[in-house]
């Protein structure tokens, strides 16, 4: 499974509307694994993160009024990057290399490196997709809506 963000605007009579991804943006916002190996890591939470966090507990809401500060923390969280991605590359809460056999083996869709990956190529994967929570989130502020990440 993947993570998707949408964006969403309170109805008049309560409840929410999810808004259609416009044609040429993407809805990805990580693989499953991500919710603890990225958003919920001790690299994104060691900067004050306070919304990516809670994905590692339960889907993510953020409200129309907190948009703004939302936007703010992606915009943290990619100036670290580098440092996710080292992370990412030791892989998931191991301090191993990617790859090495104390770690289950890596594959489509499992969340963990690829064997040889490079800091680089997993900083890329972070800004991918950040770019598309980033661009549902001003997408949202353009409406005086929320976002969800699930």
């Amino acid at each position: 499974m993947s993570l998707s963000v949408d964006v969403y605007v309170p109805r008049a009579e309560g409840g929410i509307e999810v808004l259609d991804v416009p044609p040429g943006r993407s809805d990805a916002a990580g693989r499953e694994s991500w919710r603890t190996e990225v958003w919920g890591s001790e690299p994104v939470r060691s900067l004050g993160a306070r919304f990516l966090p809670r994905l590692a507990i339960e889907d993510l809401a953020v409200a129309p009024d907190e948009v703004s500060a939302f936007i703010a923390e992606c915009d943290l969280v990619r100036t670290h990057a580098a440092r996710i991605a080292e992370h990412l590359r030791a892989g998931p809460e191991t301090g191993t290399e990617a790859g090495t056999e104390a770690e289950p083996e890596a594959g489509p869709n499992t969340g963990l490196a690829e064997p040889g990956t490079s800091a680089e190529w997993h900083a890329d994967d972070v800004s991918r997709y950040l770019d598309n929570i980033l661009d549902a989130a001003r997408r949202a502020s353009d409406v005086g809506g929320g976002i969800i990440i699930w």
